[in-house]
């Protein structure tokens, strides 16, 4: 897969990801008990990922080819 198309899906992935976050924020999905654990345990973790590697993937990248 070439980086540009990785960094796409990535970025959409990200982008989606972030919308039951906005729920949890605004709107009623902190007082609903199974999706407030889904968001806060799942989804918030994979956000925060999936951050990290758009901003420092290609780091990681290169030092795990030098090792």
């Amino acid at each position: 897969m070439r980086a540009a198309t990785e960094r796409k899906i990535i970025r959409w992935f990200h982008i989606l990801a972030s919308i039951p976050i906005l729920g949890y924020i605004y709107g009623p999905v902190a007082t609903l008990p199974e999706p407030a654990v889904a968001v806060k345990f799942v989804i918030l973790p994979a956000v925060v990922l999936s951050g990290f590697w758009l901003w420092l993937g290609h780091h990681v990248r290169k030092w795990w080819r030098t090792r």
